[in-house]
């Protein structure tokens, strides 16, 4: 254990936030980097649980009492070992994740959890700055070929775990940058791109090859794929979007969320966005949802500067604190307040979105909705019915439509004759092997649209299942099988 009285002595330290008005006029990160020493204190309050359920909280099986104990003995490049052996991309997760470990700490069940976001992040950061982290190339080959297609996080993570076991690696992706929704998807001020690039060029150097404009089904066969390689692996994602079936869905202004997130990524990067752009500069803005797509799109609206911008969100309002539905150690269903929330917008729950109305050019104007209230009926199913009278018409010149993804584009699947699963996802066993032998699937493609975290596990977990179908024997640990190390006694 670190510190006996560390988690009694010493409070939870968050990172700190730019101010408001200064982070809103551009798109810099937000949050600013703790000091070594405040990150090294708060490692200190972990109390190295003897069955931490930081652990088994995370998808990716962290073994964070390993690195919290060597953080705080300032052994920093072994927490860096630590913390890679179970994460590819640590500073992937640290910006991003929601951190279902903290949920899962032991102190969160009465009190402030460990920092663990955030000394993952600083860990992983002091790792670059030192030059610690290079790349590793395999100590053998194994003449196995393998193909993947799509570059996220899962097709990436999945990608280094197959070069380094030596087999030939090379990532397909349709777009004309690589890293999927890391890249066109989460906003710079969530994850500035120079994070994902440094990593595809460690990868580059370790040996994976990279092929982008390369549309599977269209300008790349896929059996031609099939046949170049040993074994396939799909990460394509679960980026089929949920639409509002409602009239006047048609107009101009009425958008999807991910592509006003992508276009604002493309000005980032410097790129000529090819004819409609979409802005939320001076508008009144609706973005309906309540996830994290959602907050990304009233990041995004605020630095357009837009008028005003009303968040809508199907369900009841959750409770701020303690929601009782879901116990520590589960993930908690309560209110979650990001920087986007924060730096301004309003918010409101139980709306039902009813019809969007337009002016004479075919301009979204008003969006017309009423108030919906939950109820359960006799076999416990949740179940929503309007509020008699309850009928509220927003002014609005942009809507933004942020209410999740349905499983991955059919097309691809279909080309291959894979089987998909009730929830449009594709089906696999358990091995992650699809309908089709030798093609494999993982990330948001195979169990739904989820979290970065998950996305990384799910490529880690695939590849030992692919390796271990080429060379018909086990050479990759799954995360979770692990024995943690003690590091009291060195």
């Amino acid at each position: 254990m670190t510190d006996p009285r560390g988690f009694l002595n010493i409070e939870r330290q968050n990172p700190t936030p730019r101010p408001v008005h200064q982070r809103i006029k551009d798109y810099k990160e937000v949050y600013q980097a703790m000091p070594a020493e405040s990150v090294r204190s708060q490692a200190t309050r972990c109390m190295d649980c003897g069955v931490p359920f930081c652990t088994s909280g995370c998808p990716l099986g962290n073994q964070v009492p390993d690195w919290n104990d060597l953080l705080h003995r300032n052994r920093w490049q072994e927490a860096l070992r630590a913390l890679h052996s179970t994460n590819n991309f640590p500073e992937f997760t640290g910006k991003t994740c929601p951190a279902p470990c903290e949920s899962s700490c032991v102190l969160a069940i009465n009190g402030s959890a460990v920092t663990i976001r955030s000394i993952e992040l600083a860990i992983v950061d002091k790792g670059w700055e030192e030059g610690w982290i290079q790349p590793h190339s395999p100590e053998h080959e194994t003449g196995r070929s393998v193909g993947i297609v799509g570059s996220g996080p899962a097709g990436l993570a999945a990608a280094q775990q197959l070069r380094r076991a030596g087999h030939s690696v090379t990532v397909y992706e349709r777009d004309d940058r690589l890293g999927g929704l890391l890249t066109y998807g989460i906003p710079d001020f969530k994850m500035a791109k120079h994070y994902v690039q440094r990593r595809l060029d460690q990868m580059e150097v370790e040996g994976v090859h990279f092929i982008t404009n390369a549309d599977v089904g269209r300008n790349v066969d896929p059996d031609e794929l099939r046949a170049k390689h040993d074994a396939l692996l799909l990460t394509v994602g679960a980026s089929r979007p949920r639409d509002l079936d409602i009239p006047g869905r048609h107009l101009k202004g009425v958008e999807r969320a991910m592509k006003f997130l992508t276009e604002q990524n493309r000005r980032g990067f410097g790129d000529f966005v090819n004819g409609h752009s979409i802005s939320a500069a001076g508008k009144n803005v609706i973005i309906i949802g309540g996830g994290d797509t959602a907050a990304d799109c009233l990041g995004t609206c605020h630095r357009h500067q837009a008028r005003s911008v009303l968040q809508l969100d199907y369900n009841p309002r959750p409770p701020e604190i303690d929601n009782p539905e879901t116990p520590w150690p589960l993930w908690p269903k309560i209110l979650r307040i990001s920087p986007a929330h924060e730096e301004g917008g309003r918010r409101d729950w139980q709306i039902k979105t009813k019809q969007f109305v337009g002016d004479e050019h075919g301009q979204v104007r008003q969006l017309v909705a009423v108030r919906v209230q939950q109820y359960f009926d006799e076999a416990g199913e949740r179940q929503f019915e309007e509020m008699h009278g309850s009928d509220i018409v927003f002014p609005c010149e942009l809507v933004l439509i942020a209410i999740g993804f349905s499983g991955p584009e059919p097309e691809l699947p279909s080309r291959f004759g894979l089987v998909l699963n009730e929830n449009g996802a594709i089906a696999c066993d358990s091995q992650y092997m699809t309908s089709s032998p030798g093609l494999f699937a993982a990330g948001d493609c195979r169990r739904g649209q989820s979290i970065v975290v998950w996305a990384i596990a799910e490529g880690r977990e695939s590849a030992r299942h692919i390796d271990q179908y080429l060379m018909s024997r086990p050479s990759m640990l799954k995360a979770r099988d692990r024995q943690r190390v003690s590091v009291n006694a060195k």
